[in-house]
């Protein structure tokens, strides 16, 4: 059978090569760029999250030697206030007011609490009474010891004239005489009266509580209703206490030191001491004595030490450590040192990255002799800066880090 070459023609022109398939056209050519378009902005927001992202490091606190003078001697101890006083009140009584709260600054004399008084007011109203019972006594008295010595003057006269007996003027002598003594002892019943309205006075006075200096309330140690006395009076339903008052300028430090090593201590010795509440504040402060006694269970001996300067954050009982220092000269504080691994070199020049809130930044530092894998920075650094070690080579300055843990 003959083979139509018109139809093959037919079907090879309507049958599309390879060649043809893949042959690009406009409409390739548009998708094509939106795919790489949208690659791009795939790659530059991920690029720029990267970039933006904190960058994890390890870190180490610049390390200073401490003080070039040195330290001959480290001791702990406490602050404690010279002057602290449980006050109460002079008098057994029941509370009826309390005028202060915890926290309180007191001036001296200032009324701190009140006790009933309607004993006392009237024990000094009997009191008064009787006084002036005792000053109206004394005056009939010498109303009458006045008209007694006009009597005796009268008869004196009359005797001396023969007018009178001598028995008359005896008698009114006699009579000046017992009137007189009757004067001097209601004189002396109405000291006694004015000294017992005094003392009463003084009762009513001793039902307020005063501070006897001036400080802090650190305590209150009663209520109203509750009853307080100066002694102890068993059965624990009475108050021996008011309150607690400190003098915050008489705060001081009290360390134990070892009686082996107490020959490194001396008078006005300068000392630098660290609260434990606060380790990073240096407080300088010296020696006011060495108690000259020693405590044979512990084998130490105390020694109180003056701050140079109060601060409000210096509070009574807190813990403290002290360094007593080797002499009088201002102490000049040593390089700081920092493993070798957090410094970056850049042929002779030498730097560290310092993270500041959250970033780092780039700093020039001047090396020192390295010992034992640290370097001493004798210039660029002060101490306390937190600084990046083994840093990774995509830090850049300003770079936002995240701290991990600290190295040493």
């Amino acid at each position: 059978m003959a083979l139509d070459k018109d139809a093959l023609a037919s079907l090879r022109a309507g049958k599309a090569t390879d060649a043809d398939r893949y042959r690009p056209t406009p409409r390739r050519w548009r998708r094509a760029g939106l795919v790489l378009a949208a690659l791009a902005v795939v790659a530059a927001v991920i690029g720029w999250r990267y970039s933006r992202a904190p960058v994890p490091v390890q870190t180490v606190v610049v390390e200073a030697q401490g003080a070039a003078d040195g330290a001959v001697l480290n001791a702990s101890g406490y602050v404690v206030a010279r002057r602290l006083a449980t006050v109460s009140s002079k008098v057994t009584g029941r509370v009826t007011e309390v005028l202060f709260e915890e926290g309180a600054t007191v001036s001296e004399g200032q009324v701190l609490a009140k006790l009933d008084p309607a004993t006392a007011e009237a024990e000094l109203e009997v009191a008064t009474s009787t006084l002036e019972a005792a000053r109206r006594g004394l005056r009939e008295i010498e109303v009458r010891l006045a008209d007694a010595r006009r009597t005796f003057a009268r008869n004196q006269s009359l005797v001396e004239r023969r007018l009178v007996a001598q028995s008359a003027l005896d008698t009114s002598e006699a009579e000046v005489a017992a009137l007189e003594a009757r004067l001097a002892a209601s004189r002396a019943d109405m000291a006694v009266a004015a000294s017992r309205v005094h003392l009463s006075r003084q009762g009513v006075e001793d039902l307020l509580v005063r501070a006897p200096f001036p400080g802090v309330v650190i305590s209150k140690d009663a209520q109203p209703g509750e009853t307080v006395s100066p002694i102890s009076a068993g059965g624990g339903f009475t108050r021996t206490g008011i309150a607690t008052i400190v003098d915050m300028d008489s705060r001081e430090i009290e360390v134990d030191v070892n009686e082996a090593y107490i020959n490194r201590v001396r008078d006005d010795q300068r000392v630098e001491a660290t609260l434990d509440a606060y380790p990073d504040w240096k407080i300088p402060g010296h020696v006011i004595s060495i108690v000259p006694t020693a405590d044979r269970q512990k084998a130490t001996v105390r020694v109180r030490i003056a701050f140079d300067q109060l601060d409000p954050r210096i509070l009574p009982d807190m813990g403290i450590k002290v360094r007593f220092l080797e002499d009088e000269s201002p102490a000049t504080v040593a390089p700081p040192t920092l493993p070798e691994s957090a410094v970056v070199r850049d042929g002779e020049a030498a730097a560290v990255w310092v993270v500041t809130d959250g970033r780092v930044e780039r700093r020039e530092v001047a090396l020192g002799e390295v010992q034992d894998g640290r370097v001493t920075i004798a210039r660029g650094l002060a101490g306390g800066e937190v600084v990046v070690v083994d840093a990774p080579r995509r830090l850049k300055a300003g770079a936002a880090v995240e701290l991990q843990a600290e190295g040493s």
